[in-house]
């Protein structure tokens, strides 16, 4: 059938929706905008403000930074990087990621210092944003990040709990576990009473029903506030100066070895990028708006830590915590994380005196239980499946005992090695079938590293033996390919045989006439669940060398024995699952598909199904008899069967190209006294159908007619939807509105599928037709 006949799908354009122009169309998008500010935007910045305050002031005091300087980063990064953005919904504030980092520059350079370093850091980040490498961020292995979390985590919470139990944090966690036992039974202050009840807050209140959306460090903090000042505990207190402007710590240059500060600003810049990036992805994941846009979101976050160091700022980074709360509080817009930071500025320019009431040791156990929980069993599990923990692990304990930098190298390393190791990793499955010989599967890339255990399972099959070597292999290097074909020559010059079958690639008989290739992404052959025998099979046999033999399942060198063959070998595994669930459950497909014994035509390809989904009716010309027809009771039987047991919900009759039934049909060919012409008297009314000059013209498809023969398939195809009306079942099914009928049609050249029009049998391309 020439295709040129048949009317392509219109080509689809998606378009953008032009901005709001001035008028009244654009006042009342400025309406709709605020009153989805004042409903949702406004309390969830309410919330989220809530939950900063505390979190900002224990992250200042476990950096050995000024604690205003923690309050100064949630006004910037809520600002700042909320008006800039490209993740509309985080929110941006100082991080317990970066904690140890900031505690360790803060002892090396001083507090000036390591703001000017910040500031330098947001420029690093401003540089790569506007370079657009904000995804090549995300190239950092997920374990890495979650070790170096874990790593920070492990440190936070080792340092704030001497605080907690009213001593000095040391500068290491050796020097942190060497001084825990003293410090555990040694004298302890009213600092131990306030950090247990803020932590016992912070781990039960989440549990409570009804109040957990009260967040739980606003509650910890307040409740042991007011336990210290009622009860007139001595304790140490946030120190925060009257004017709380004037206490801003400017940048100074910092003093020391170049090559140590380009270390700690690039240290900085990567590590704040990274975790920015990734809680910009994790809470994509949590709401159904807009997608962030990394690169942009890079840029943001630099000119915030430009301007958090410029004004003696902690560095920020898009933190997960505040983020969730966010979005758990109904925001809508940016407008959330830009008033939550305003609300932090109001807060420290007027109710100073309140922040100046809160113990450092409320703080400390603040950063206690997010210390602890950086630490996630979850993840933990997640990469334990993934087999990615070693990464995880090593990352972590170097962060925890050498330092951050070290660690995240080290997390890195390995991470490249595993990687190296899953790349050119084999696997091998030796098995002695008796009398069939052995077999043995080789799945991955065969490279030198791989080679040491290839040799010794080869030498495990005994000798003078039949042998097939299946190989599953993307990649084969030349040092595989000469132990290989080194112990094939010699096994068979000691009387073995030995047959080698490639099944996605043909590296192995390629690299035997001199032409291995040299790159993994070579195209592949057909897959052999759909392509015909003559394509694999005759495929097969061309590429073995004269030398070769293809082991045949059977003496009897049928293909459709090599197809069970193949079968049982390959696809049984992978299908059998379906049908022991289907033979559990008995079928219920819901389709009943009626289409032509041709081989060219195959249901389930066309239609990409599987065991279970259709049931099939197929005969030479796709034809359903006539239901007060006595000739034939098969197809009857199976339309009742399927319509009135089975309850199916669409009956297709699928004519195609080519049809060797309507060729007959219009040339008489048939045999008076065959059962082919017997047959083909059901055709008859599809016969006269198409010679009805009524229907004639509505048997075109635009802008000429089709060939005759298929414009016979299509009246037949028409025809046989009438006939299924005939039946009373059918009948009633559709009038009851649970049954439909369905045209179709198949072009076997262009392997494309078109809806007939039941009434005009015009023709309609698959694209062009809406889904379901």
């Amino acid at each position: 059938m020439s295709t040129r006949n048949i009317p392509r799908p219109r080509e689809q354009r998606h378009t953008t929706a032009d901005p709001p122009r001035a008028g009244s169309a654009g006042n009342g998008a400025g309406l709709a905008r605020l009153r989805t500010v004042l409903r949702y935007d406004l309390p969830a910045s309410l919330v989220v403000f809530l939950v900063a305050v505390p979190l900002s002031l224990g992250i200042a005091a476990a950096s050995g930074a000024p604690l205003l300087a923690g309050l100064v980063s949630a006004v910037v990064g809520g600002i700042v990087a909320g008006l800039l953005g490209g993740a509309p919904l985080q929110v941006t504030g100082p991080a317990a990621g970066l904690t140890v980092i900031v505690a360790g520059l803060v002892a090396q350079y001083g507090w000036p210092a390591t703001a000017a370093i910040t500031l330098a850091a947001g420029a690093v980040q401003l540089v790569l944003g506007l370079t657009r490498v904000g995804r090549a961020a995300l190239s950092l292995s997920p374990a890495v990040v979650h070790g170096m979390l874990a790593g920070i985590g492990v440190v936070i919470a080792m340092s704030q709990l001497h605080v907690v139990l009213g001593g000095e944090p040391q500068d290491s966690v050796l020097a942190n576990l060497r001084d825990l036992p003293a410090q555990l039974v040694g004298h302890h202050d009213a600092a131990v009473l306030v950090g247990a009840v803020t932590i016992g807050l912070l781990v039960v209140w989440p549990r409570l029903p009804r109040v957990s959306a009260v967040p739980a460090p606003l509650v910890a903090v307040s409740a042991a506030t007011a336990m210290s000042v009622v009860l007139s505990l001595d304790v140490p207190r946030v120190f925060l100066p009257d004017d709380p402007l004037s206490g801003l710590v400017f940048p100074e240059l910092p003093s020391g070895p170049v090559l140590g500060v380009m270390v700690a600003v690039f240290t900085v810049a990567v590590v704040a990028s990274v975790e920015s990036l990734l809680s910009a992805v994790a809470v994509d994941k949590k709401h159904n708006g807009p997608r962030a846009d990394l690169d942009r979101e890079l840029t943001a976050q630099g000119v915030a830590n430009m301007t958090a160091g410029a004004l003696g700022g902690l560095p920020v980074t898009g933190v997960i915590v505040r983020s969730s709360t966010n979005v758990a509080a109904g925001a809508r817009t940016r407008a959330s994380t830009v008033m939550h930071g305003v609300w932090v500025a109001l807060f420290v320019l007027f109710l100073a005196g309140v922040v100046r009431l809160i113990p450092l040791s409320a703080l400390a156990g603040v950063l206690v239980v997010i210390g602890v929980r950086l630490v996630s069993l979850a993840h933990m599990r997640l990469l334990w499946r993934h087999r990615e923990l070693p990464v995880y692990a090593t990352t972590l304990l170097g962060v925890v005992f050498i330092d951050l930098l070290t660690g995240v190298l080290l997390g890195v390393v390995v991470a490249v090695l595993l990687a190296l190791y899953r790349l050119t990793h084999a696997t091998f499955h030796a098995e002695d079938r008796g009398a069939d010989g052995w077999v043995l599967v080789v799945r991955g890339s065969l490279v030198f590293l791989s080679v040491g255990r290839l040799v010794r399972e080869l030498r495990r099959i005994p000798e003078c033996r039949r042998v097939l070597l299946e190989l599953h292999v993307d990649f084969m290097d030349h040092a595989a390919f000469d132990a290989l074909h080194d112990w094939r020559m010699g096994y068979e010059r000691r009387g073995g045989r030995v047959d080698v079958e490639e099944v996605h690639d043909t590296w192995y008989h390629r690299a035997t006439r001199g032409n291995p290739g040299n790159r993994r992404s070579l195209p592949n052959p057909l897959p052999r669940w759909f392509a015909p025998w003559s394509h694999w099979q005759q495929r097969q046999v061309e590429e073995v060398p004269a030398d070769d033999h293809i082991p045949l399942p059977s003496a009897d060198d049928n293909p459709m024995w090599r197809g069970i063959h193949e079968f049982e070998r390959r696809s049984a595994p992978l299908v059998r699952p379906f049908l022991a669930e289907l033979a559990a459950k008995g079928q219920q497909p819901a389709q009943l598909f009626i289409t032509c014994a041709d081989s060219r035509v195959v249901p389930n390809l066309i239609t990409t199904s599987g065991p279970g989904d259709l049931f099939c009716v197929r005969n030479v010309g796709n034809l359903v008899p006539r239901a007060d027809d006595a000739t034939d009771d098969s197809v009857g039987a199976a339309v009742e069967y399927a319509v009135g047991v089975l309850e199916v919900r669409t009956v297709v009759v699928c004519g195609h190209s080519d049809c060797g039934a309507m060729k007959a049909l219009l040339g008489g060919g048939a045999n008076a006294n065959s059962h082919l012409a017997g047959w083909l008297r059901h055709a008859e009314a599809s016969l006269i159908r198409f010679h009805d000059d009524a229907l004639r013209p509505l048997a075109k498809v635009a802008p000429h007619d089709l060939p005759v023969l298929e414009r016979l398939c299509l009246a037949n195809v028409v025809q046989q939807l009438d006939n299924l009306r005939t039946y009373p079942g059918v009948r009633m099914a559709i009038d009851q509105g649970r049954l439909r009928l369905v045209g179709m049609y198949f072009d076997i050249s262009a392997a494309r599928i078109y809806l007939v029009d039941a009434d005009t049998a015009r023709l309609s391309p698959i694209q062009d037709v809406a889904l379901p």
